[in-house]
């Protein structure tokens, strides 16, 4: 029998030791994190803190009390939990009600970390995957941001998503409308600093960063313009991401050329979703996608190994089938998908042709709702020559990318011109597309607008649908409308915004106004 002093530590592979516990890691990161949630605080006020405070508690207790049901040592003592629950209310809106960080910490704690094996065998980011989490089952809740004046103001991506300007300046100080941690420099601070202290790995935060700045450079539509670059890489998520999000141990590869390639794959992932996704902050899924890779990463990016020699490699080497070299959930899951991306197909292509006749009903619905005096609607050669030169392009510059689909002549029975029927399409809505349907009298004056497309955030955007927002164009002969943010406008030309949905309301006074510049472009110059 060994005596003490010969006992050796038998574990399994690997053997890889560090001088720092995995406790001691965690409170670096903690301390780290400090300066973006106490910036966070004082700009935001104290319901920012009781988020953060309600964030951290609930992932504790979460992970207590999974301890003590499945009867495990009390892995909560690691201080893993308190940064899931840190990170987790750092990317939430210092407007969120209590119960979203503690809906989102149990989550995390929970279903993402504990049902998975705990800490190092979760295969999401725990912080990460309770915030999307949150995103889909809570949008309403989640996309509500600070009021000012009564008017939940856009955050800096909704902004530069719909073509205005922010200010770099608040971006980089974390002043600026957005989630608690989103003070550049505060994360910077703590993120270099576990960089340089080796902490986190660089290979995957410039990585990272520098694949985002190149793709958003090269398909972002404004090149490589440094204020646009700026913006973009300040705000969003993007240095959080980068440098706490993207780093985690237990979701990220181990060697350093995988590394450089899950940085690259965030970065291009984090471009294409914020030039072609929907939402205006959707750098999380960017992150969250790419953990799904790190197994085949680790696979198949491997270092060479320490006095490698080709001549010899192939005495030792295991070849094996390659369908033997795939782990089988790979298999599983890529055949699950195959199978359901046949089925959805196979719905789509059968049901193609009834969407279409009752996007046509709806249409025709609208139209006859906003030319109320038709009998019927025509097509008329001069408008629809003038709808296909535009070629499906952004229509003129002052209107954001608002899309001109077709125009019809609304006629009465006595086949007299009723009014004109104008189908615009904005895609600068908060949630997405916003396809209107605008009647305009034959003298110009608007008779009203009808939604054949409004998928807004329920509660707020969608409120654009009401009368009380979209009654105001009726009956108002203007030459172009302005959106009054502050309300109780008394000008014909002036349409108040509705409350919380100010980027909503804009791009409809947008698409508004296009139709109203191509009716007199087309009918009024002359063209129709």
């Amino acid at each position: 029998m060994l005596t003490n002093q010969n006992e050796m530590n038998l574990s399994s592979s690997p053997h890889a030791r560090d001088r720092w516990s995995t406790a001691f890691i965690m409170r670096v990161v903690v301390l780290s994190l400090m300066p973006a949630t106490i910036v966070g605080v004082v700009v935001n006020g104290l319901h920012s803190l009781l988020v953060v405070l309600s964030a951290v508690l609930a992932a504790v207790l979460s992970e207590f009390v999974f301890d003590k049901i499945a009867h495990k040592k009390d892995t909560w003592k690691d201080g893993s939990a308190v940064v899931t629950g840190l990170m987790l209310a750092l990317s939430l809106s210092p407007s969120v009600p209590i119960s979203m960080p503690i809906i989102g910490s149990v989550f995390a704690i929970i279903v993402v970390k504990c049902c998975f094996g705990g800490l190092g065998k979760n295969f999401l980011n725990p912080a990460l995957a309770a915030r999307c989490f949150l995103l889909i089952s809570f949008g309403a809740t989640m996309s509500t941001y600070r009021v000012v004046d009564g008017v939940t103001s856009a955050t800096p991506m909704a902004l530069l998503k719909s073509g205005e300007a922010v200010n770099i300046t608040s971006l980089f100080l974390g002043t600026a409308n957005g989630v608690i941690g989103g003070s550049a420099l505060a994360l910077l601070a703590g993120g270099l600093a576990l960089w340089a202290m080796d902490i986190i790995h660089g290979q995957i935060c410039f990585s990272v960063l520098g694949a985002f700045t190149l793709c958003m450079g090269l398909f972002g539509g404004q090149g490589f313009d440094p204020m646009f670059l700026l913006a973009h890489l300040l705000g969003g998520g993007v240095i959080m991401g980068a440098f706490f999000m993207a780093t985690d141990y237990a979701t990220s590869p181990v060697g350093k050329l995988g590394q450089t390639v899950y940085g690259v794959l965030i970065g291009a992932l984090g471009a294409l979703f914020r030039i072609k996704g929907g939402a205006a902050d959707s750098f999380s899924y960017s992150v969250i996608s790419a953990n799904l890779f790190v197994p085949l990463i680790d696979m198949y990016v491997i270092p060479k190994p320490f006095a490698f020699r080709k001549g010899i490699s192939h005495e030792y080497k295991e070849e094996k089938p390659l369908m033997q070299r795939i782990p089988k959930p790979v298999i599983v899951l890529t055949v699950i998908t195959l199978i359901a991306g046949l089925a959805l197909s196979g719905v789509f292509t059968m049901t193609k042709d009834t969407i279409e006749d009752q996007k046509r009903a709806a249409s025709a619905a609208s139209y006859q709702v906003v030319v109320p005096d038709a009998d019927h609607f025509d097509v008329d050669e001069a408008l629809d020559k003038a709808v296909a030169d535009l070629g499906g392009n952004v229509y003129g510059t002052d209107y954001g990318r608002v899309k001109i689909n077709e125009a019809f002549v609304g006629k009465t029975a006595a086949d007299e011109v009723a009014g004109y029927a104008i189908s615009v399409t904005t895609s600068d809505g908060f949630d997405g597309d916003v396809t209107v349907a605008v009647g305009i009298a034959p003298d110009g004056t608007v008779n009203g607008i009808s939604f054949t497309e409004l998928h807004e955030t329920p509660g707020m955007g969608m409120r654009v649908d009401e009368d009380e927002f979209k009654g105001q164009f009726s009956g108002r002969n203007v030459e172009k409308f302005t959106l009054n943010k502050a309300g109780g406008s008394t000008e014909d030309d002036q349409i108040d915004t509705v409350s919380g949905a100010s980027t909503t309301s804009g791009a409809v006074v947008n698409a508004v106004n296009a139709a109203l510049d191509f009716f007199r472009a087309t009918v009024k110059g002359g063209n129709a």
